[in-house]
Order: C-alpha cells, then sequence, then structure tokens
C-alpha cells in the first residue's frame, strides 16, 4: 500500500497544531475577587475541554481538537498565578482600583464603569480595565474633578 494512504503521526503535524501563547501583558496582574474566580472558571472550562480532546481516537484530530484549549490552559494558569487580588477600595472618595465612576463627556453622554483588571474588562458590561486610557485619567481624582481625553473633557460625577 502506498504511504500516501496511510496516517502517520507526523512532526510536521504536531507542530502544525501547536499554538503560539497567548500574549501576557507586561502590567501588574491586579484583579477583584471576582476576576480571580473568573479566571479559575476559565482554567478549569479549559482544562475540561482540553481532557475532553485527548478521548478523541484519530490522533491528528484529537491534537486540533487539543491545540486552543492547552494554549488557553497555559494562559490562565499563568494569569491565576500571578494574580494580585486588590479589595475592594475603602472609600468612594477617590477613583482607585475597583471604584464604579460615573462621568460626562463633552458632547454629553453620561457613562459609567467599574475599573478592573485587564482580564476581566468588559467594557458593553460596564468594566474598564486600570490600564486603559481613561481609566488612567481617572485614578487618583475625586467628584467634581474635570479631567482631559483625546481631546475631551471628563467630568467625574459620582464614585461608587
Amino acid at each position: 500500500m502506498s504511504v500516501a494512504f496511510t496516517k502517520e503521526d507526523s512532526a510536521e503535524t504536531a507542530a502544525e497544531t501547536l499554538l503560539p501563547d497567548r500574549p501576557v501583558s507586561s502590567h501588574p496582574n491586579l484583579v477583584t475577587q471576582a476576576g480571580l474566580q473568573a479566571l479559575e472558571a476559565q482554567l478549569h472550562h479549559a482544562r475540561d475541554a482540553y481532557e475532553a480532546a485527548q478521548k478523541i481516537e484519530e490522533v491528528n484530530e484529537r491534537r486540533r481538537q487539543a491545540a486552543s484549549p492547552l494554549r488557553d490552559a497555559r494562559y490562565f494558569a499563568s494569569r491565576v498565578r500571578t494574580a494580585q487580588v486588590i479589595a475592594d477600595p475603602a472609600s468612594t472618595e477617590i477613583v482607585a482600583f475597583g471604584s464604579t465612576v460615573t462621568f460626562r463627556r463633552d458632547d454629553g453622554r453620561v457613562q459609567t464603569y467599574r475599573i478592573v483588571g485587564e482580564d476581566e474588562a468588559d467594557p458593553k458590561a460596564g468594566s474598564i480595565s486600570f490600564v486603559s486610557p481613561v481609566a488612567r485619567l481617572l485614578m487618583g481624582k475625586v467628584a467634581g474633578d474635570v479631567i482631559g481625553a483625546s481631546g475631551q473633557e471628563l467630568e467625574i460625577m459620582a464614585i461608587t
């Protein structure tokens, strides 16, 4: 039988299914308690997906199905290991990590965001990363402060 009709495990096939690591931020891995729990849940999910992929009999399909969960497991294990849980702010006087800030933009839009870790940030759900440009401007400010951002001004209306 010709080798063209056989499936062989090859180093090339294995190399093709190894995905590069997800990029890790150079910033400290600050997280809220909820953020740490979310990272742990994502790590558990990635490990479960990897275990499920390992049960696939066909070696090439197993490698393809395991590649993404393996990469995610490496990423989330690193993020859980390096996480620095920051307690909720003790005061609502000054914007800090974990604060929820309501501000008004020049165009009249009023927005509210909670300042959280990079992995837990989701602007559509009302949270932004502490390293985002807006969060950096807000940190350390108090209600009533007006700050500049990208040619705009933001007025802090409330901190909770």
